[in-house]
């Protein structure tokens, strides 16, 4: 979800085969860079392998540009290696949440072969894709400083995981946010990284 010079971006915490539960500590958002974040629902091996690749080519990318990735470039990286596997896909569908060098939050998500789908409130993804949409539709509001996004999409996750099967068993929420100059002109400045961990129904 986007707000007010700040990004969140969200995900369940349960591992399962259909409606028989392996763990509920498996974490499915990871950072490519400090402002660049992107989450992985899906096929577990996948999620892990995807994961890795893109580390990998963020890793290459940062070797030979001698900057870091924007989440943009993030986004059509993660799109051109999704697509490089069309004929035999990687089962994930991922999610790209982050700040660009213009302070501006970017969201983008693309389907298992990467075509891209920009928005400019919320994108969702993952089995409860349907309850999260009317969820994040009736919640979000445009503009909303950190608190509030935070809380929107907590409210959002939660109250969709709970009408899906499949989904749930806690959550983690990451909030990226600008940094806040302290004295002008001062360069050495970090944003602000908040991770929280969420409860939810345990049935």
């Amino acid at each position: 979800m986007v707000g007010k010079n700040c990004v969140a971006i969200a995900c369940d915490l349960r591992l399962g085969n259909q409606a028989l539960t392996v763990a509920c500590n498996f974490e499915k958002v990871f950072n490519a860079t400090e402002r660049t974040y992107f989450g992985l629902p899906g096929l577990a091996s996948d999620t892990i392998t995807v994961r890795d690749k893109l580390r990998q080519r963020v890793n290459l990318y940062a070797m030979k540009e001698e900057r870091t990735i924007e989440p943009e470039t993030f986004c059509h990286l993660v799109s051109s290696t999704l697509y490089e596997r069309r004929f035999g896909p990687y089962f994930v569908e991922p999610v790209v949440a982050g700040l660009n060098s213009k302070d501006e939050p970017f969201i983008a998500a693309t389907d298992l072969i990467g075509c891209i789908n920009f928005a400019k409130d919320f994108v969702v993804s993952g089995t409860a894709s349907e309850k999260l949409f009317g969820m994040a539709e009736s919640l979000w509001e445009p503009d909303l400083p950190a608190e509030d996004l935070f809380e929107t999409v907590s409210q959002t996750l939660l109250n969709a995981v709970d009408r899906d099967a499949y989904s749930g068993w806690g959550a983690v929420v990451w909030l990226i946010e600008k940094a806040r100059r302290l004295w002008p002109g001062r360069k050495n400045r970090k944003d602000k990284v908040t991770k929280r961990w969420l409860k939810a129904r345990m049935d």
